[in-house]
């Protein structure tokens, strides 16, 4: 990660926190540069699951140890973005020594500007100001993909998954440890959705009223003339969520699998009841309306 003084509209960051850290290196100019510890690098590739059909983008290259170590170890493809262009310099040398040249380049750009739609993993190691203005434009991304970050979260958007790494040689942020943060970018599937599914013989018209916040869902639903509550969360384009009645109501426990598999659409299996009782059945669901605003704090953060 580099940090250097930005133009008015890019935050500014405090490097100067860093700056007294013997393991920071200088780069060019202004700048403080903050490597990523090598264990580090590898298990945030591990964690998204790099592999030869990923494109990844780095967010603050520094000298490009994550791109490259992606390209080389793991065969994927990227680039970096970076203000520096000494750290850039070094990344393209280093890429090009490496014999990565082809898969891994490094380019001068403000990483708010850079196009990610062609980003399957996104990576990252920037303080928790940047992560947060950055996350309405992740949260844009294709769901499903991979989001990995050094030592910050994104604030409101929990993480997937997360790793506390013991690293010795780590000076700067918290010493001797490493944070490594994880996300799928969910597919957003607030508003209203209606099914037919065939239960035991009896076609069983339902009903969900879903609000969602990041990953998570929450709402309503009806089962024929029953209604109950709906909890669940998305995976990417995986979605599980539970309906479940008050005791005594009469309604059966529901358990929800599917994938989305357009826009308005998913299909998956449902479980019906416990026990000795439970049943799986196909099923599969229309939305037929979008919700007017995406709940809470994923409404705070959408973009326009």
């Amino acid at each position: 990660m580099s940090f250097r003084k930005l133009a008015s509209h890019v935050l500014l960051l405090a490097a100067t926190a860093f700056a007294a850290a013997a393991w920071a290196q200088e780069g060019q100019g202004d700048v403080v540069y903050v490597p990523t510890p090598q264990v580090t690098v590898d298990e945030m590739l591990k964690m998204a699951r790099v592999g030869p059909n990923d494109f990844v983008i780095d967010l603050g290259s520094g000298d490009g140890r994550i791109i490259i170590t992606a390209a080389k170890k793991l065969g994927a493809r990227g680039f970096g973005v970076d203000l520096d262009t000494y750290l850039l310099k070094i990344a393209n040398a280093t890429a090009q020594k490496e014999g990565v040249a082809d898969r891994a380049r490094f380019i001068e750009q403000n990483l708010f500007e850079t196009d990610l739609s062609q980003a399957t993993v996104i990576t990252s190691y920037l303080l928790p100001e940047m992560n947060e203005r950055l996350r309405p434009k992740l949260l844009a991304l294709k769901p499903g993909t991979r989001v990995v970050a050094h030592d910050y979260d994104m604030g409101e958007w929990t993480p997937d998954e997360q790793k506390t790494l013991i690293v010795p040689e780590k000076k700067v942020g918290d010493p001797g440890k490493s944070y490594v943060f994880f996300w799928l970018v969910p597919a957003r599937v607030a508003g209203t959705w209606q099914s037919q599914i065939s239960i035991a013989g009896k076609l069983v018209a339902y009903e969900f009223n879903l609000a969602q916040e990041f990953q998570m869902l929450d709402g309503s639903g009806r089962a024929g003339n029953q209604s109950g509550m709906v909890r669940g969360r998305m995976a990417g384009t995986q979605v599980r969520f539970t309906l479940s009645g008050k005791a005594g109501d009469g309604l059966s426990r529901h358990e929800f699998q599917g994938r989305v598999t357009g826009d308005d659409a998913i299909e998956g299996v449902v479980h019906v009841g416990e026990g000795a009782k439970r049943q799986q059945y196909p099923w599969t669901a229309k939305r037929t309306q979008r919700a007017a605003a995406l709940s809470g704090a994923l409404a705070r953060n959408a973009l326009p």
